[in-house]
């Protein structure tokens, strides 16, 4: 009988040439993959809900698998897959769904978060994590420039190249900026420098939106231009007038939104 599962996979993207498997490369979705024939001995395709690039990590990444070849609770798989991954892949959570779900076309919402350390010494073991800027940022300008990217605009201008879409419409549903407090026991980013947390939460991403996004806000911080300057890129649709594109290390998929209601999570009868 053919069981359908989603998947919520955890990973640090560091060591990985991002989701999508690649000749002679080590990828997320490659692992899974590899976990899943050690478990079934055949081969069972893993849907990413979106293509991570090189270097990005998630908190809660979505994947679907179609398979007839598990018999035993989505909880048992995720405890299978977890024996038969490297430490830095983890899956988190395994429900079984409808058979027809798809981890892509199913989605109706995503939120990122871009991770930062303004000032400071840069942070020996943070680096991988966050992107460390040396340079002042006035966070507050960067707040009210983000509020022009909140609503229904075309994104056209943090859209890289090499990855058409229909359209470059997006609705961006929430844009925030967080200044973290180092509580007691923790490591703070770096000696004097402050961790900041950049969430975008869309209903799709266009290529390198996130980090595009991030890029120009921190123009913007660097007070090299105004918060209205968004506005202008929002109308101009080029690219190459918005700001860089922050690395890939600070980017973390955060979560994937789904209206399906999962099966269960111990195995249907």
């Amino acid at each position: 009988m053919l069981r359908t599962f989603k998947l919520v996979v955890a990973y640090d993207g560091t060591e990985y040439a991002g989701w999508q498997i690649q000749p002679r490369q080590l990828t997320i979705q490659g692992m899974l993959e590899r976990a899943l024939a050690k478990l079934t001995g055949v081969r069972i395709a893993v849907t990413g809900s979106g293509r991570t690039d090189s270097g990005v990590h998630a908190l809660a990444q979505a994947a679907s698998l179609t398979t007839d070849q598990w018999r035993a609770s989505p909880s048992s798989l995720m405890r299978a897959m977890n024996t038969k991954l490297p430490a830095d892949i983890s899956v988190i959570d395994a429900v079984e769904m409808p058979v027809n779900f798809h981890a892509i076309r199913d989605a109706v919402g995503k939120r990122y978060r871009y991770q930062l350390q303004l000032g400071g010494i840069r942070d020996a073991f943070e680096y991988r994590y966050r992107w460390h800027i040396p340079y002042a940022v006035d966070v507050a300008a960067m707040r009210e420039a983000a509020k022009y990217l909140i609503g229904v605009h075309d994104f056209a201008s943090f859209q890289a190249t090499g990855a058409d879409r229909k359209t470059t419409v997006r609705d961006v549903r929430a844009l925030d900026i967080f200044e973290r407090q180092c509580e007691g026991g923790q490591r703070p980013a770096g000696q004097g420098g402050r961790p900041v947390d950049i969430e975008i939460e869309a209903n799709g991403f266009l290529y390198n939106m996130v980090r595009n996004i991030v890029g120009t806000l921190l123009e913007v911080g660097r007070g090299k231009q105004s918060p209205e300057w968004i506005q202008d890129l929002l109308e101009v649709r080029d690219r190459d007038a918005a700001g860089p594109t922050a690395p890939p290390q600070g980017l973390f998929l955060a979560r994937v939104d789904y209206e399906i209601e999962p099966l269960g999570r111990e195995g249907v009868v």
